[in-house]
């Protein structure tokens, strides 16, 4: 371990566990406690959207059986990220007893509003693809814990992203689904972009500065843009505007 802030701290810091975490400074401490926060109420709100949201707009046994299998997961995530914080003096068990429309930290309606199966689709395919991004951001985090986390996370949001695609995809074979999917589209594109936050967010910067993340919020979202977009014209689909609808800008 290295304490302090080196000239590229992603390649040179890692904080191995608790103990080193410790003699950090404060900054460092209050960031990964922060960004851990954060994933995991963001991971058990996931979990409440397939159970409570989800299962209910759905009549075919196969959808609600993967439902209950997405809930699972995402609550297996919860418990992996509450034991970090755990490790580290933090107790998480608040968010178990606040519900979904009231929980503050994971600032998104990715996980809070969604009205249509094609929306549903979108959660997946987009909303879920990109916390994946952030996710692999946090292989190389320079806290080792948050590092061997993303691992299993990372296998199960992959299969999540997919299942979302398909959705959208077979919606798509048809002129009538492909208007359905267009008009969730149109809102579920800016929701999935305020995922990455404020595009002059300090603390973004910080998370740079000590290794936590790899990059920028803005950085990150036009990598997304990237990827995302050719997938959704491949569809038959507009992507639209990138500002157009956002709350974080």
């Amino acid at each position: 371990m290295t304490v302090g802030v080196q000239e590229n701290p992603r390649e040179k810091l890692v904080v191995n566990g608790p103990d080193e975490f410790k003699k950090m400074p404060e900054e460092y401490q209050n960031l990964v406690i922060r960004q851990m926060l954060v994933h995991t109420e963001g991971e058990l709100s996931g979990a409440d959207d397939f159970i409570q949201l989800f299962y209910p707009m759905t009549d075919d046994p196969y959808e609600k059986f993967v439902c209950c299998e997405r809930g699972a997961e995402e609550v297996d995530h919860y418990m992996r990220g509450a034991k970090i914080l755990h490790d580290l003096g933090v107790d998480t068990t608040f968010m178990l007893k606040t519900p979904l429309q009231e929980r503050q930290l994971y600032g998104t309606e990715a996980v809070k509003d969604i009205n249509t199966w094609a929306e549903r689709g979108f959660f997946s395919f987009l909303g879920e693809a990109a916390v994946l991004e952030q996710l692999k951001e946090m292989l190389e985090s320079s806290y080792k814990p948050i590092a061997e986390m993303a691992v299993p996370v990372i296998k199960d949001e992959k299969v999540h992203v997919a299942h979302g695609y398909r959705i959208i995809r077979d919606m798509c074979q048809t002129e009538e689904g492909r208007a359905e999917a267009q008009t969730a589209l149109n809102r579920m594109w800016a929701v999935a972009l305020d995922v990455f936050g404020k595009s002059d967010s300090e603390r973004s910067k910080l998370y740079l500065k000590w290794g936590l993340r790899k990059y920028s919020n803005e950085e990150a979202r036009q990598r997304f843009i990237k990827m995302a977009a050719p997938k959704l014209e491949a569809l038959g689909l507009t992507v639209p505007d990138n500002i157009k609808g956002r709350k974080f800008l």
